[in-house]
């Protein structure tokens, strides 16, 4: 018997869920041992959801061949804009609070609409061009310039979510002829593909339990996230989607605030109002 859910709640479910699963992702990441580097990681996160994916056997009912989707060389280019947005966001994150990188990158929204402007000609209104003059004042406060680490940090961050608000835009035109999973495979296999060379020279295996325990962690709670994510913009439109995926700041923050000893002050809460403020109004506009 086919289950029929009620998009009212299962949009938010899934848009939760999913924010949820990338909060796990990036403690997990964060307290990843030192000898992983960041290209260590993106192998670890893209390899494991090529096995996972592979795995899935709704993929291979739909299409013997997964990788045959429609407009390759967008799902390649899509695939390489995501990695290097990943490379980004986790260098960001194994340098800074936890909390503070996050914030960060949730600025993507305005990238976002920036690139859907250039792209698909969509126009800016006064509101959105206000929001986003909020948005980058709020990443202005957030930054510490200071000639240290945590500059290039803050840097990456910043990086992350250009990319990231590259590959939402272009997500729009392939959704229409390929399935979420699809989307996923060619990130994963862009992504192991980039970083295969280095875990070949330098490969790094689990040398106990946790170590296990944290990298299958890594791979299931990255793979959930972007497949529960996927599925829930069929339940709720793109702002509704952004609404709910902005519970990811507060999850993070959180976790990094009382557990992880992450610093607070002014500049911090003040940043993070202006840019989640500011990424929530500007998905609302969207929509009108």
């Amino acid at each position: 018997m086919k289950i029929r859910a009620n998009p009212r709640t299962a949009g938010p479910l899934l848009m939760l869920l999913a924010a949820l699963m990338f909060t796990f992702l990036s403690v997990l990441v964060k307290l990843m041992p030192g000898n992983y580097t960041v290209l260590h990681l993106l192998f670890v996160r893209c390899f494991g959801g090529l096995l996972v994916l592979a795995g899935i056997p709704w993929i291979t009912r739909i299409n013997a061949n997964p990788f045959k989707g429609h407009n390759r060389p967008l799902l390649i280019f899509r695939g390489c804009s995501g990695s290097l947005a990943f490379f980004a966001v986790v260098t960001s994150i194994r340098i800074l609070p936890i909390s503070t990188a996050s914030v960060l990158f949730y600025s993507y929204p305005v990238f976002a609409a920036l690139f859907g402007f250039v792209i698909y000609r969509e126009k800016l209104n006064q509101w959105q061009i206000v929001c986003i003059g909020f948005l980058v004042t709020g990443i202005a406060v957030l930054f510490d310039f200071s000639l240290s680490g945590s500059t290039y940090g803050q840097i990456m961050a910043v990086v992350g979510a250009v990319l990231a608000g590259l590959t939402v835009t272009l997500i729009r035109s392939l959704r229409e002829k390929n399935g979420p999973a699809v989307i996923y495979l060619y990130f994963c296999t862009m992504g192991a593909l980039f970083t295969l060379p280095v875990f070949l020279v330098t490969p790094i295996i689990p040398g106990s339990l946790l170590e296990w325990a944290m990298v299958i962690g890594i791979v299931v709670t990255s793979t959930s996230a972007q497949l529960l994510m996927n599925q829930g913009f069929f339940y709720c439109r793109g702002w509704e989607g952004a609404v709910y995926m902005s519970s990811e700041t507060v999850f993070t923050a959180g976790i990094g605030i009382l557990c992880l000893n992450d610093p607070v002050s002014w500049r911090f809460f003040t940043g993070a109002l202006l840019i989640v403020g500011s990424g929530l109004f500007l998905s609302k506009l969207k929509s009108d």
